[in-house]
């Protein structure tokens, strides 16, 4: 069965771990083994993996504003007359999703590594995140 996580977020590529939720998820769904996969809804937020720690998002907010900078000319914005462009790409670019294994109960992830959130969007939003654990 599905789960369902909200989450507030500050939009301009706000980063939030999600890894107690997902720990959560995986907990309350008594899988031991299996897999645990997340899917943000919307084009302008993605799910992926990090260090949590605040250099290295420091770092990835530098690196997304030279891969698709806020400013540029993007044509969707010209098409619909908005403001998101860059975070369309951004979030193409790292994807909606992430799939993990779950051993003894628990997603796999590194001692440094944590789940992570990162909405793109220009303002705040509210985020929904459906979680599917998958027993083995």
């Amino acid at each position: 069965m599905a789960q369902t996580i909200r989450i507030r977020t500050r939009g301009n590529t706000d980063i939030v771990d999600i890894t107690p939720q997902l720990l959560q998820a995986v907990r309350e769904s008594g899988a031991k083994e299996g897999i645990v996969c997340a899917a943000v809804v919307g084009s302008t937020a993605s799910l992926t993996t990090v260090e949590f720690e605040p250099g290295l998002v420091a770092d990835l907010r530098r690196a997304f504003e030279q891969l698709a900078p806020h400013d540029a000319v993007y044509a969707h914005e010209q098409r619909w007359h908005d403001d998101n462009g860059h975070a369309h790409v951004r979030a193409s670019l790292v994807g909606p999703s992430i799939c993990l294994p779950v051993v003894d109960g628990a997603p796999v992830l590194g001692t440094w590594q944590q789940a992570v959130l990162i909405d793109f969007d220009t303002r705040p939003r509210e985020r929904t995140i459906v979680v599917q654990v998958i027993p083995a």
